[in-house]
């Protein structure tokens, strides 16, 4: 017991030693939270005698998962074996594994990563004749992907549209939803949604997984959407011993469907509640934390707590204004190279920023000073077209009747099927009821495929993946992935000589480094394609690499380093356009922001520009509001030695910014709500002689001639 509890403040032994009923762990920024989380779980094995077997743990992400299952791991005997550790997806996925066959799908579904699934709606779009103006794919798929974390299926999806253009998303949502269960296949809101559904279709179900899970803990609950709130939820009803650790104020992902009303409501729904603050900071200086409160307090929706810590006040948080964004860019690489001088080393930095367009500045003056950077967000490894061509191989010997997995391999490389063919192979397959694979190897194929060529390509693709997959009984994953990447053609045709074709060849190799771990499980082709299709682009963020990392701030969460630059503090970008009309969004720049200068262990630096490029235009926007609230004693300010105008100055007192249109106009101020007779309401967020800055609720920002705008104040 004693192990359990060295090192831990009173408050964290007191979460540690939670026992039965709902607990919320309110924990604020770098209070231990997932230290109380990982000793709990060994508490409750080794003090209360609970078995692994009936202990559930989720979390978000798999390296957040994986940590977990290390610590705990270490803290418990090796006589016990490990609870059940993932995120909510990897754990749905195996429930469904299991049970799934009770929907009427096929146990060994594949999982439709983001890319695949955006290739499926354009189809779809395009079948439809839908204008992609209108119905822009990505923001259809956001639109599906908000029904299902709502757990509306198409039906009640397409009974509830109010608009013309709920009308035609709730069709696309139903031959979306459709097509999957063709192909034996889910996305990734399926895998919580449909669990839900076996839940509650079958009680039978829910019960035997509520007598296996009998205590659950969830972290970062504050990150969890309505789907896995009532995922939760249905699992504890007959327990209640429900253990959730969580910080409303680090909450940024609504954009996503994260609900912030889940924890702060999280007493009301589990009656009996009881509530342990961590409040003590183990990262961060009292400077860096004061800061940070002081633009977080502003928030009406949240908690009431008050980190600190007893590390000493620090340094102040440094505050530079910037002529432009090259001063910017060029302001932090002479930062790092003189802090690296006094000590300092490349992976004690990282620059955060709100959109990724921002890196590529940076990202050229590191190039041009010889200043070593990693960018976290770009491409990931899994979403290249070689790695990404391979995996289809893999999905369809898993699963024939993916179809998406099958157009995509009968392409990698050409065989000579184009798009007609296909279509008449895919269609013979649908009208007689099998699926393309096995239909491709059978006499009925020429009934819809009449050319001896094409004929011949499909029965030799088709009895490749069948004879792949007889192999795959016999051999490892990564003697299945050397064999089809030889038998395919596909080696071939990657390696044509040129240094294109070797660094292809190379992501093939390092994925064949991937599958080596997989040696030794059963049912590793399976497993295999799960970790593919669930990964992050967090997850390989490697903070041992002596690099100056590079990421968004929403990326950043979780994270911590002695150094940090927030780029990009202005109006419009850190409080975001769209929080300009909406009380809820602003709130949840607060919490951005909160989130950005915590990840700091000794120092932050806030950087603003009076005029930036970006987006193709040049814009010069005043600094971020989130200024105004750090009090001036905990401030460095320093700014850009270029000249500049009055106006542009945040440090001196700005007169008011005032707009006279013209004598019988009336007159307006920045932060004015006003009326647009076609644009409807807004906000006034700049203006120079000319143009009036203004941000609409529906259309974002808009720049309008100062002589001529139809503005009336509200």
């Amino acid at each position: 017991m004693k192990k359990l509890l060295v090192g831990l403040n009173q408050p964290q032994k007191e979460a540690v030693q939670a026992f039965e009923g709902p607990f919320l762990v309110s924990a604020g920024a770098g209070s231990g939270k997932t230290t109380a989380l990982t000793r709990r779980i060994a508490y409750l094995i080794r003090e209360r005698d609970i078995s692994p077997h009936n202990i559930l743990a989720v979390t978000f992400t798999n390296k957040a998962a994986s940590e977990m299952r290390v610590r705990v791991g270490y803290l418990i005997d090796t006589q016990y074996s490990n609870p059940l550790i993932g995120t909510f997806h990897s754990v749905c996925v195996r429930i469904l594994r299991e049970d799934i066959h009770y929907l009427g799908y096929e146990t060994n579904f594949t999982i439709l990563d983001s890319h695949d699934q955006l290739v499926l709606v354009k189809k779809i779009l395009k079948e439809l004749g839908l204008p992609k103006q209108q119905f822009a794919p990505r923001s259809v798929l956001e639109g599906i992907s908000r029904a299902k974390n709502s757990l509306l299926s198409p039906d009640l999806f397409s009974s509830q549209a109010s608009s013309h253009y709920e009308e035609q998303l709730s069709h696309v949502y139903d031959i979306y939803q459709r097509t999957l269960r063709e192909n034996h296949s889910l996305d990734f809101d399926d895998l919580i949604r449909l669990t839900i559904t076996l839940f509650i279709e079958y009680k039978d179900v829910l019960i035997k997984y509520q007598e296996k899970f009998q205590y659950i803990l969830v972290d970062e609950y504050q990150d969890t959407n309505h789907a896995q709130y009532t995922f939760i939820q249905q699992l504890t009803k007959k327990h209640h011993n429900l253990f959730v650790v969580g910080d409303d104020w680090q909450s940024i992902y609504k954009w996503r469907g994260a609900d912030i009303s889940n924890i702060l409501n999280f007493e009301k729904d589990f009656p009996k509640a009881q509530t342990i603050k961590l409040e003590q900071n183990y990262r961060s200086t009292q400077n860096i934390l004061d800061a940070a409160y002081t633009v977080i307090e502003h928030n009406s929706d949240r908690s009431d707590k008050k980190i600190w810590t007893d590390t000493g006040a620090g340094e102040q948080l440094v505050v530079f204004e910037a002529h432009d964004e090259r001063e910017e860019a060029m302001y932090i690489v002479e930062t790092v190279q003189k802090m690296m001088k006094n000590g300092y080393v490349g992976k004690d930095f990282v620059v955060l920023y709100r959109t990724n367009a921002q890196s590529r500045i940076v990202e050229e003056y590191f190039l041009k000073n010889g200043v070593s950077y990693r960018i976290v967000g770009g491409i990931k490894f899994y979403e290249r077209k070689e790695v990404k061509d391979v995996m289809a191989y893999l999905k369809l010997i898993a699963n024939h009747a993916d179809a998406i997995a099958l157009e995509r391999a009968v392409a990698s490389p050409r065989r000579g099927i184009g798009g007609k063919t296909f279509e008449q192979w895919f269609g013979g397959a649908r009208a007689e009821e099998m699926n393309s694979i096995e239909f491709g190897v059978s006499d009925k194929l020429s009934q819809f495929v009449t050319a001896k060529s094409k004929q011949k390509a499909i029965h030799d693709f088709c009895n490749l993946i069948i004879g792949a997959r007889k192999y795959a009984d016999k051999h490892s994953l990564m003697d299945l992935i050397i064999y089809l990447y030889d038998k395919s053609g596909f080696k071939n045709s990657l390696l044509d000589g040129t240094t294109e074709g070797e660094s292809r060849d190379e992501n093939v190799q390092e994925l064949l480094s991937v599958a080596t771990k997989y040696d030794d499980i059963d049912n590793a082709l399976n497993m295999f394609i799960e970790e593919v299709a669930l990964a992050s682009d967090t997850d390989k963020i490697n903070q041992d690499t002596d690099m100056v990392h590079m990421m968004t701030l929403h990326s950043a969460k979780g994270l911590e380093f002695p150094v940090v630059f927030i780029i990009g503090l202005e109006e419009g970008l850190i409080p975001h356009n769209r929080a300009m009309v909406d009380n809820a969004e602003m709130e949840e720049e607060r919490r951005l922001a909160y989130v950005g200068i915590t990840r700091a262990k000794d120092k932050v630096f806030l950087l603003h520009a009076r005029q930036r490029l970006i987006f193709g235009s040049l814009e010069s926007n005043l600094p971020s509001r989130f200024f105004e609230d750090i009090p001036d004693n905990l401030i460095d300010k320093q700014s850009s030695s270029q000249p500049r105008r009055k106006r542009d100055s945040f440090f001196d007192k700005k007169p008011e910014s005032v707009l006279q249109i013209n004598d019988d106009v009336e007159t307006f101020i920045d932060g004015d709500k006003v009326r647009h007779k076609d644009f409807g309401e807004g906000v006034v967020v700049g203006q120079d002689n000319i143009i009036i800055h203004v941000v609409f609720k529906d259309l974002g920002l808009k720049k309008l001639a100062k002589s001529i705008a139809p503005l009336e104040k509200i």
